[in-house]
């Protein structure tokens, strides 16, 4: 009895320090950026790497693909987990760019939280608003960092506005910012009445020196400028009087949005900014009906990842532990194929880095070596079947044939796209009409067809080609195949099967999609399968 107490009581402090969260934002706002300060703030690395200052410097941790190296952005996302100040941190890195939304979807399901970034010149973008409202739905609280203020920006109350309005939530400014663009000096604690005064440091790859001082400060004027000064004056009185306070349970509920202000190139703000993170995320929340300090353990597969070891040219999949403790070799229930499988070399990941472990506890991200064992949305537990909610696919908008260009590398070829589609990077339509036998590639982003032709070419050695097709809307149909094919359907539409077999609609225009509703009364064209 005494040893089952005290792994319990192992279990309930390892999950409660345990903040398992993403980061997200539009193109460009900086999340590569503020993921490379935060493990440097974090010790994870020494150096931090320059996603903006000169070529010869090293790669952004994250980044790990030929071609994320190569353009600057995120295409995959990562793991990155590191310890701070007694906490351990799971941080998933997700792609900014629209085109790669699908698996920033996938990863905010295995998240208890999100960093939203913003730009200060530009604020709300389009891709944040989509990922906010993918964030309001799964009911994941978010922490928001604006970023860039050692550029021209708008004025912060202004932003804070913005926030508000355009995403119909409180925003609550947990510090405001001393100075803007050129003149950016550090940032106001308005909680703890602190002023934080930083220093560059040479291309922001090393911490940044702060120096703490209060409002009332009779040095403060003259150090920060009076100009500077007096604006932060008037924007600590006005938020004194008129500010909104941060109410935890809002928070947690999502209706209620803390910002922050700050730059992640030149570490202003970041530190501060780390350790209210550890405040303010939530630790691992139950999930299936199970609460994380649960004896029985579970866990689901959110993403699947080929070659990120090149010696070993293995595919990894991804799982996040949701309750109890993971031990290496443990026999659990794989409620999908309803049948016992061993969990075998379990690993920590730290972007495409592994190291073998031998316990996980919930909010932690493994990866397994998966030769075909696990798909996206698997879930797995100790004792009984048990399901998680489902990880749905999106409905692509581009379409094509791709094929090798020589035909002495058709067996490379088709070991690459059959990986590639199991990760989730782009979907397999077959055509049931039987005038072709290649199978349609369909992606949700245009991008994603450049990322498949270097990705066949870097990591299986196939060259390729890609025939683009003039469809662009898919739609599942829940119903057998065969009936589908005697419905009335356009002349131009197009009957396929995905992987699974299910049957997939493709239309060339939303006039033909309209139609065909029209047409087939009573039947559902879905936009997810």
């Amino acid at each position: 009895m005494t040893a089952l107490v005290e792994e319990s009581s192992d279990l309930e402090r390892e999950v409660a320090r345990r903040r398992t969260f993403a980061i997200i934002s539009h193109p460009d706002a900086g999340k590569t950026t503020l993921t490379e300060k935060l493990l440097l703030y974090g010790g994870a690395i020494d150096i931090a790497g320059a996603v903006r200052t000169r070529r010869a410097q090293r790669h952004a941790t994250s980044d790990w693909l030929a071609m994320e190296q190569a353009r600057g952005i995120s295409i995959t996302s990562t793991v990155l987990q590191f310890e701070y100040e007694g906490c351990c941190l799971n941080l998933l890195d997700t792609p900014g760019h629209e085109d790669f939304s699908e698996d920033t979807y996938r990863t905010l399901a295995a998240t208890d939280s999100a960093v939203m970034v913003l730009d200060s010149a530009k604020g709300i973008e389009p891709q944040t608003r989509k990922l906010f409202e993918v964030c309001r739905m799964r009911h994941i609280p978010i922490v928001c960092f604006i970023n860039k203020l050692d550029h021209p920006g708008r004025d912060p109350f202004d932003l804070i506005d913005e926030i508000e309005r355009d995403l119909n939530v409180h925003a609550v400014p947990m510090n405001w910012p001393i100075g803007n663009g050129p003149n950016f000096q550090g940032v106001y604690d308005l909680c703890d009445r602190r002023v934080l005064r930083f220093e560059r440091t040479q291309h922001g790859a090393s911490i940044a020196p702060v120096t703490v001082s209060g409002l009332d400060d009779p040095m403060l004027e003259e150090t920060v400028g009076p100009t500077a000064f007096a604006e932060l004056r008037e924007a600590a009185e006005l938020l004194a009087g008129a500010g909104a306070e941060f109410d935890r349970d809002a928070f947690a509920r999502g209706a209620l949005i803390p910002v922050f202000f700050g730059s992640a190139i030149n570490n202003f703000g970041v530190e501060p900014f780390l350790r209210s993170l550890l405040e303010l995320a939530p630790p691992p929340v139950a999930r299936g009906g199970v609460e994380p300090t649960s004896e029985t353990f579970t866990g689901f597969v959110f993403k699947i990842q080929a070659n990120m070891d090149r010696r070993h040219r293995d595919r990894l999949a991804f799982m996040r532990v949701c309750s109890g403790v993971f031990e290496k070799d443990m026999l659990v229930h794989h409620s999908r194929l309803d049948r016992e499988v061993r969990m075998t070399r379990p690993h920590r990941l730290f972007a495409r880095e592994r190291e073998t472990i031998d316990v996980a506890y919930p909010g932690d991200v493994i990866g397994f070596v998966n030769p075909g064992l696990f798909r996206i949305g698997d879930a797995v537990s100790s004792t009984e079947p048990l399901e998680f909610e489902r990880i749905p696919r999106f409905a692509p908008e581009h379409f094509a044939i791709l094929r090798a260009k020589q035909v002495t590398s058709r067996k490379q070829f088709q070991k690459g796209v059959e990986q590639l589609e199991e990760e989730g990077a782009m979907q397999l339509f077959t055509p049931r009409d039987g005038l072709r036998s290649e199978p349609i590639v369909a992606v949700v982003g245009e991008l994603q067809f450049d990322v498949l032709q270097s990705r066949l070419a870097n990591e299986y050695n196939t060259e390729t080609i890609v025939e683009r097709l003039s469809y662009k809307l898919a739609r599942w149909v829940a119903r057998p195949v065969d009936e589908v094919a005697k419905m009335s359907l356009p002349s131009r539409a197009r009957l396929t099967t995905d992987t699974h077999g299910h049957a997939v609609v493709l239309f060339t225009s939303a006039w033909e999609l309209d139609m065909a509703q029209k047409d087939n009364a009573g039947v559902d064209f879905l936009a997810a399968s």
